[in-house]
């Protein structure tokens, strides 16, 4: 079972803290953490929201409820759905893949994107947003890379995500991060990808467009 754990450095020589790690949290897997009768109520609550995801939103009392230990409130930027697809990516493309994700970690970021596909078969820009052909595309290739086969995920996510995109005339419409991406993989021709030339780089800082004042 998961468990959060808060303003815990744990071993590891690389993290250090200057306020002894306040307001850090991790979760951490542990396959006997718990009893066999809480492991189960945590999985009839994770059926629950599955069944009900598209009816009922979670509710602002999560605030209160979630309060940690130490005062303050644990949050994670688990909102955009184009952060989690490129970190397996990069993990992947580097080797790194099953050095940083064990069997449980693969899991959950499967659960996730399975909670946020939308009813149409894509995956929208953040957990509330519409479908949109760049978190779709990158969506369903995360699910690829983590083991899924073109005809699983749970709900038939690998069959309707692709659908979602085909139905839409193809990943050609795709926004500029999305062809990169694809172009590493050698699923989009180089050429055809929106250039970003380095030489804005030498532009002097106070100019509105240079490129250290934009967040993407």
């Amino acid at each position: 079972m998961w468990r959060l754990k808060v303003a815990d450095g744990g071993s590891d020589p690389y993290i250090y803290s200057t306020n002894n790690f306040v307001g850090r949290q991790i979760w951490e897997f542990d396959p006997h953490y718990g009893t066999p009768e809480e492991r189960a109520e945590v999985e009839t609550a994770r059926e629950n929201f599955w069944r009900n995801r598209y009816k009922v939103k979670p509710s602002s009392d999560i605030l209160w409820r979630m309060q940690a230990s130490d005062g303050h409130w644990p949050a994670e930027n688990a909102g955009p759905l184009y952060f989690l697809p490129p970190l397996v990516t990069c993990l992947y493309i580097t080797g790194h893949l099953d050095i940083v994700f064990s069997g449980e970690y693969r899991k959950e970021i499967l659960r996730y994107l399975y909670c946020h596909q939308n009813e149409d078969g894509g995956w929208g820009f953040h957990i509330e947003g519409h479908s949109t052909m760049f978190c779709t595309t990158l969506s369903y290739i995360c699910m690829r890379i983590l083991g899924e086969g073109p005809d699983g995920g749970r709900d038939n996510a690998c069959t309707r995500g692709p659908k979602w995109i085909r139905d839409r005339g193809g990943v050609t419409s795709i926004p500029s991060w999305g062809k990169i991406w694809l172009s590493i993989f050698g699923l989009f021709d180089w050429p055809r990808s929106n250039p970003m030339p380095p030489e804005f780089w030498l532009f002097p800082s106070f100019l509105h467009m240079h490129p250290a004042k934009m967040w993407c």
